[in-house]
């Protein structure tokens, strides 16, 4: 690898959310004269257009590689430290990029909220990317980087305060402003369409603990319906990306050699308020969550304007409680729509602590919490616009 020309390549810079990374890049690194990035995607003529409207400088290097041909893609892995891919459904444009990465010993990081490809990848190429030294890490956006740095935070404070980690923590949505990209809901309605074809992977789809192959802990609430919670004094309605996000907070315990403890329970909800209004915002969460993925869905390469992306937010509660009932709080904010400018932000930052803060990481599938901890906490903090504080 000391040979590779680039640090990272952002694969499928001219979509939507590619375009979005190579932006942030482009202006937050301007004046960082060793990062040595390069954009990738099907067509040069694009790449060439976007490179252009997004002000980053004419001698960026392109790279034309393509999801269909093994051969480009491995070329393209051979010359960078690590690569970022925006390409999705990974479930059916993103093997052969990441078998490419594990061949080359490259790093890889996408924004995968696809349970079933990312057991399937696992099982499959994990050896292999241990042997190679290549670093695989998944889902370094909105699912799950503040879901699982927001439990690990809470469960530092539950330390300090209980004197050991709690077994039971909440993760609670308080406020989210902004829409689902299209590729989360492509990515929802392939996984869909493959369990479908081969009803065998529901069980996949079921299981808790999906992402932790060798490993089963306690029955977890399943939050699939309305509740009222009284110790938040709210009611709470489903989360849509509870799905991936718990199966990704279980893995990063396990990754690190279980500090939450092999009992811990886990959920995520969004809390809609007190008393009756509160229970019929519930139900209308529960109701527009169908809508998301459904006909009406956006379309991949689909996403919001620049002003409705800045003026995007998300506050998430995270309630980690003691045996005794004793409990403390911990809020995670960011400062953009959560599944485009607060995403393109954090997956950038995830590579580049990798990079620079990280790089002693040994090689395997990881998530990005487990591999990087108060590192990515701090740089997410410094450069992405998040927060993360614990409440009273």
């Amino acid at each position: 690898m000391s040979s590779t020309k680039f640090d990272i390549v952002v694969y499928g810079a001219t979509g939507f959310t590619g375009q979005l990374v190579a932006e942030y890049l482009a202006a937050h690194y301007k004046n960082d004269k060793k990062l040595k990035w390069a954009m990738a995607g099907r067509s040069l003529d694009k790449l060439k257009s976007v490179r252009d409207a997004i002000g980053a400088p004419a001698d960026t290097p392109l790279i034309v590689a393509d999801a269909s041909d093994a051969a480009s893609l491995k070329a393209m892995a051979e010359q960078t430290m690590s690569v970022i891919t925006t390409v999705g459904p990974y479930q059916l444009y993103g093997e052969q990029l990441l078998a490419a990465c594990v061949a080359t010993g490259t790093d890889y990081f996408d924004l995968c909220g696809e349970p079933i490809w990312m057991r399937q990848m696992i099982d499959k190429y994990e050896a292999a990317a241990k042997d190679s030294g290549a670093r695989i890490v998944f889902s370094c956006g909105f699912d799950s980087v503040p879901f699982e740095l927001g439990t690990f935070f809470v469960q530092e404070e539950a330390k300090r305060v209980f004197g050991a980690p709690a077994s039971r923590v909440k993760g609670r949505v308080r406020d989210m402003r902004g829409t689902l990209s299209g590729g989360t809901a492509a990515s929802a309605k392939a996984t869909f369409d493959a369990v479908a074809k081969d009803m065998s992977l529901v069980a996949i789809l079921n299981d808790a603990f999906a992402l932790t192959p060798g490993f089963a802990g306690p029955k977890q609430p399943r939050g699939n319906k309305p509740l009222i919670e009284e110790d938040l004094n709210s009611w709470a309605a489903p989360f849509m990306m509870a799905l991936i996000n718990t199966r990704n907070v279980h893995r990063s315990n396990m990754l690190m050699g279980f500090p939450y403890g092999q009992d811990f329970v886990y959920d995520e909800m969004v809390l809609t308020g007190p008393g009756e209004k509160g229970e019929a915002n519930a139900k209308r969460v529960m109701a527009a969550n169908a809508e998301k993925t459904g006909p009406s869905a956006p379309k991949p390469g689909e996403g919001p304007s620049k002003e409705e992306r800045e003026n995007g937010l998300f506050n998430l509660l995270y309630v980690a409680i003691a045996p005794d009932g004793r409990m403390v709080r911990a809020g995670v904010t960011g400062d953009r729509d959560p599944g485009y400018g607060s995403t393109s932000k954090m997956i950038s930052e995830c590579a580049i602590c990798m990079l620079r803060d990280a790089s002693d990481v040994a090689a395997g599938f990881w998530t990005p919490g487990a591999a990087m901890q108060h590192k990515l906490i701090k740089r997410l903090r410094d450069n992405a616009g998040l927060t993360f504080e614990v409440e009273a």
